[in-house]
């Protein structure tokens, strides 16, 4: 099973408001594959109505019958798993779970010189690519080392879509390299776009600089030492800053690490994550003084975490503010659980079953 199956399955995968090219069907744009379940129930209900005498069953009575065992299968775990929890229960339950940063999903326009890009300008590796052309989407997995201990970027390609609108709420990614300048140099010497030059961070040491890549998504190069984990940072902007790091500490367990305070520029960020900077991927939520709302565009989609039970999860992220766009469950055609929401800014995560997740990517 490949490991892209559940982020995937989840993601938002819509074209380009200007472009005319995809027209995907509403399950397609959501990346869930469609399932012959449904289509079989019915032929086996033509087939039961051809011997009727036999069994002597009504038409209407076998529907509801199939109907209801599809619908018992469906959410018998869901209705349990919001029925045996409590709110208590659920908030201790964040503390205790075993949470990762998986990856992250965002649109390209021309997959193929992204890769080129991020292989040859940011050292990443190229560690899966899969073509769905019945779903006309391409995804390619991108990381500085193996999905099961590594996050990475999942770029998604959407037939005959070209370009996307990264919007205004969509801030950066953070990579972490040992020398700046040098990198900044191949890039150049690559095409690449630079828009700021090597520099120090004001006020402390960090050599840092900022590029586009072939999409115009920002990066941030961080001058640092050697760290298990380059792909550093995901930059989010915010519209209430307390009320972000209070719904990222409840519903995904995860720490405040720090918080700085920047009133020249007009901006707090607080860095959020499941251990230290130097050696994990974390969250970085920026405020911006009194800027509430931001355009999210069309481009960037998720987040996914690992989670040891998304139900209780879900229950949790609901006790916390968070809107479930996907209620806790099995993914159609495989048995990988997840669950969706959203945060009280907008910004989509799901959450993946750790066990299920493992067997996908063996």
């Amino acid at each position: 099973m490949a490991a892209s199956s559940s982020l995937q399955l989840a993601a938002h995968r819509l074209p380009s408001p200007s472009s005319s090219a995809v027209r995907l069907p509403p399950d397609a744009r959501l990346g869930i594959p469609a399932t012959p379940s449904r289509r079989l129930a019915l032929l086996h209900l033509g087939s039961a109505m051809h011997h009727e005498q036999l069994f002597r069953i009504k038409r209407s009575r076998l529907i509801r019958k199939v109907k209801g065992i599809e619908a018992r299968a469906a959410g018998k775990t869901t209705r349990q798993a919001s029925t045996t929890i409590s709110k208590e229960e659920a908030l201790e339950w964040v503390k205790k779970d075993q949470r990762r940063l998986l990856h992250v999903v965002y649109h390209v326009g021309d997959l193929d010189k992204t890769i080129k890009f991020y292989t040859e300008c940011l050292g990443m590796k190229l560690l899966r690519k899969r073509d769905i052309p019945e779903e006309r989407y391409t995804n390619a997995f991108l990381g500085y080392g193996p999905e099961d201990s590594h996050f990475v970027v999942e770029l998604t390609y959407n037939y005959g879509v070209d370009k996307y609108d990264i919007g205004t709420a969509f801030g950066h990614f953070g990579i972490a390299v040992e020398d700046v300048t040098k990198t900044v140099d191949l890039i150049k010497a690559k095409g690449g776009k630079v828009i700021r030059e090597p520099d120090h961070v004001k006020g402390a040491k960090t050599v840092i600089a900022f590029i586009e890549d072939p999409d115009g998504y920002k990066f941030k190069l961080l001058e640092r030492g050697p760290t298990p984990e380059p792909l550093c940072q995901v930059m989010l902007h915010v519209g209430d800053l307390d009320r972000a790091i209070n719904f990222y500490e409840k519903a995904f367990g995860m720490e405040l690490l720090c918080k700085r305070d920047n009133p020249e520029c007009k901006y707090t960020i607080a860095m959020m994550g499941y251990g230290p900077e130097d050696k994990n991927t974390v969250l970085e939520l920026s405020y911006n003084y009194g800027v509430k709302k931001y355009d999210k565009g069309n481009a960037y989609a998720q987040i996914a975490i690992g989670t040891d039970d998304v139900y209780k999860t879900a229950e949790a992220i609901k006790l916390c503010g968070g809107k479930i766009t996907r209620e806790p469950g099995p993914l159609p055609g495989i048995n990988t659980k997840i669950t969706a929401c959203l945060d009280p800014d907008g910004w989509k995560t799901v959450l993946v079953d750790n066990i299920d997740f493992a067997k996908e990517l063996e």
